[in-house]
């Protein structure tokens, strides 16, 4: 695919690539909040963008100083919140709060201490069925699961952490009547694209296996 020069449309013309250094790789992934608990028993919420699934595993993406590792590798229940595109200022709420005191050498000057991570972003906390850890009430899509592996990436700079899925709970305002399927057309994650907030656009069509494909699409 060509992008054109021009904002907001595209071209079939071919363009030469140019060779770029970006500092950052987040060409458009999903945010989440994970609450974790700590030590204490209290609860931790951290955004995060580096989200994948594979079946009913989803792999994480984590700094190796945050809370959010500290707490996983120690106590494995968590769970994957997915945030909507409109409570994007709920997340950049928490995006400047660490759970940790001290605060790590690597993000002093720009984070600080907050233990009430619910509070300071404005959400507020649900009971788990199987996890200790509580969902976040306004997300639509909420998924406990459980670390089963945290482990140093390749480069040494990241922690991958393998959670299992083990429930997911959805608003069925977003759920395809009568089956156990999100609907696509009634879902947009938040995307984190290039540290900027985005939603999705309008649908350009559907893979030929999804099992929700709609008439004209």
């Amino acid at each position: 695919m060509n992008i054109a020069t021009h904002r907001g449309t595209s071209t079939d013309t071919a363009a030469d690539h140019v060779t770029i250094t970006p500092s950052i790789l987040y060409f458009g992934t999903p945010v989440v909040l994970l609450s974790t608990e700590n030590e204490d028993g209290s609860v931790n919420l951290a955004p995060m963008s580096s989200a994948w699934a594979l079946g009913q595993v989803v792999v994480l993406g984590l700094g190796p100083d945050g809370h959010t590792g500290h707490n996983l590798a120690a106590r494995p229940d968590l769970v994957i919140n997915l945030p909507q595109p409109r409570q994007w200022q709920a997340v950049e709420r928490l995006a400047p709060l660490t759970g940790r005191d001290p605060v790590p050498a690597d993000k002093q000057g720009a984070f600080r201490f907050e233990p009430a991570k619910f509070a300071a972003a404005g959400l507020r906390p649900e009971p788990s069925d199987l996890v200790r850890p509580p969902r976040v009430a306004e997300c639509p899509i909420q998924m406990e699961a459980r670390a089963v592996r945290v482990q140093p990436d390749v480069s040494g700079e990241f922690l991958i952490v393998e959670a299992h899925v083990l429930k997911v709970h959805a608003d069925p305002r977003i759920v395809v009547p009568d089956t156990q399927h999100i609907d696509p057309a009634l879902w947009s994650p938040l995307i984190y694209n290039f540290r900027h907030y985005f939603g999705l656009g309008a649908e350009l069509g559907h893979s030929f296996r999804s099992r929700t494909p709609r008439p004209g699409r």
